[in-house]
């Protein structure tokens, strides 16, 4: 007896890309926007990187709603900063249990349906573009589901549970976009490094019933993000002393290019304390005034902001309000964007 139920068989990324097709504009303003943002991590622009939205993408009108006020800020602060929004259509459970993303469940309140979910995940993305005309980061929680927005996103995270698996390194050695690595929550920095390493490097391997070969990813870099001890206390790693010591370590690694990070200002390095990150980012932007090697390595902050603050359960129906961790509201989020572009 087999322990797989084959469910369904589901569309190949060929056949969704023919069904949601990017427009000309779309495919214009992705190849602007990757430009803007790779000269970021190569030095050439010495504009902020803001990846900042909800927790999850899980209503697909109140994300577009949300992206429409990002928008108007974008242009506001765009001599300083590149706004990245998040909209994260798949999320790691610790435990397995919970609401996975939209690429699971279109509807929270129904049953899992991953045909539909990989409908709703590319229609979201594309709408944010065509839309807003801001391209976005995702999380690549499931290295198989690549091809199927590969020709969207302009940002891709690897989490702290994934940053160790060999399948997501070496699917990020094969894209051309810049690859966030998250330290693992034990908090061991080499780790994340080491991804970076093989990330940048070429590889061969199977990949969706194809042996394939990587060129490698120039762009991977890490994500502080904190840790946690084996007591479960959250240890932070966005402090001064922090910053200074992957410096360090980046130092030792000269074959590491366009060395960077990006400072998550949530998760463990808030203790899920979703209302300290505007005091968290302040406290990285002080970081980089005092010491131009640390302005030059840390290009940008993570942020989790929604409309609504906080978070609520499945079913409870707040519109623009998370139903996975808990963000920062609307009227902070804009408070926060203009002071990070006033200090930078």
């Amino acid at each position: 007896m087999m322990s797989f139920n084959y469910v369904r068989k589901v569309m190949t990324p060929e056949e969704l890309k023919s069904a949601l097709p990017m427009s000309e504009y779309a495919t214009r303003i992705k190849k602007e926007r990757d430009a803007q943002i790779k000269d970021v991590f190569t030095g050439a622009s010495d504009k902020f990187l803001v990846i900042i939205g909800p927790c999850s993408a899980d209503n697909e009108d109140a994300v577009l709603d949300y992206l429409y006020r990002l928008t108007k800020l974008a242009d506001k602060v765009s001599d300083k900063l590149i706004i990245i929004p998040r909209i994260y259509t798949n999320k790691p459970r610790t435990t397995g249990e919970g609401y996975k993303g939209i690429s699971h469940q279109p509807n929270p309140e129904e049953e899992p349906n991953l045909q539909e979910g990989l409908i709703a995940m590319r229609k979201m993305h594309l709408r944010a573009i065509n839309e807003t005309g801001l391209t976005a980061a995702d999380e690549m929680l499931y290295s198989e589901n690549w091809p199927y927005v590969d020709d969207m996103l302009s940002y891709v995270a690897v989490g702290a549970r994934s940053v160790e698996d060999q399948q997501h390194r070496l699917t990020i050695s094969g894209m051309d976009v810049p690859a966030g690595m998250k330290n693992p929550t034990s908090g061991d920095l080499s780790v994340m490094l080491n991804s970076c390493i093989a990330a940048q490097a070429s590889h061969t391997f199977l990949y969706r019933t194809w042996e394939v070969q990587t060129d490698g990813n120039p762009l991977a870099h890490t994500i502080l993000r904190g840790a946690v001890n084996k007591h479960g206390q959250c240890i932070p790693n966005y402090h001064y002393e922090d910053l200074n010591r992957l410096l360090m370590m980046y130092q030792e690694l000269p074959n590491l290019l366009n060395q960077a990070t990006i400072v998550d200002a949530n998760h463990a390095n808030s203790s899920k304390q979703y209302y300290e990150q505007p005091r968290i980012v302040k406290e990285v932007l002080h970081s980089r005034k005092v010491n131009d090697q640390i302005a030059k390595l840390v290009k940008g902050v993570m942020v989790e902001s929604y409309i609504e603050e906080g978070n609520q359960k499945v079913g409870e129906h707040v519109y623009g309000k998370s139903i996975t961790d808990a963000c920062i509201g609307w009227d902070t989020t804009e408070k926060l964007i203009y002071t990070i572009a006033d200090n930078i």
